[in-house]
């Protein structure tokens, strides 16, 4: 059991979300996919955070969000750069909008900062609940996270704050594993 999970720990490997090919996982692929963020710490059973499955049909949508979203930053952008905002939103053949709620009718005893590191186990839980079906994945975030183009389109309540996309598909070619820190360089003994 130990080798079959360091397997999977060992074998993960992030897949930027252009490089990410159909097929990605179907119905009950997702549906494990999104039960392993279940099984993610959460004190105080808040259920600190929330995912978002971005269908095709909404894709254009957004597009027209990340190209929004990157005028206001940058008015000069021009027409090129508004098109390769708008092309982020095809990229991975399955996209999911990672969503941290920091709800203040919850519990206050709880810090945000512990929410998000629920948040940020569910996401660990995902990727690798994906790596163990066959599938690759990988992270996208960025200041579009934070736009108002991006807080309507996926509808973000005023506590809830986009903070990545997470693509699921099929890896094309795979780049050599990039060398892993030893332990010494970050485990200290109090």
């Amino acid at each position: 059991m130990m080798d079959k999970l360091w397997s999977c720990l060992a074998g993960r490997r992030h897949v930027s979300l252009r490089r990410l090919l159909a097929p990605g996982p179907d119905d009950a692929a997702l549906e494990r996919i999104f039960a392993a963020a279940a099984q993610a710490p959460d004190h105080g059973v808040l259920l600190p955070w929330r995912f978002i499955l971005v269908s095709q049909e909404r894709r254009p949508d957004l597009g027209r969000a990340f190209a929004e979203a990157l005028a206001q930053r940058d008015p000069g952008a021009d027409e090129a750069a508004r098109a390769a905002a708008y092309e982020k939103a095809f990229h991975a053949p399955c996209l999911v909008a990672a969503v941290m709620v920091d709800d203040p009718a919850g519990a206050t005893t709880v810090p945000v900062t512990e929410k998000l590191v629920s948040l940020g186990c569910a996401v660990q839980n995902m990727l690798l609940a994906a790596q163990a079906q066959g599938f690759a994945s990988g992270l996208a975030s960025g200041l579009a996270m934070e736009s108002a183009a991006m807080r309507r389109l996926l509808y973000l309540l005023p506590h809830e704050q986009a903070i990545c996309f997470i693509g699921f598909g099929t890896g094309g070619a795979a780049k050599a594993p990039r060398e892993r820190p030893a332990t010494g360089r970050f485990v200290t003994v109090l």
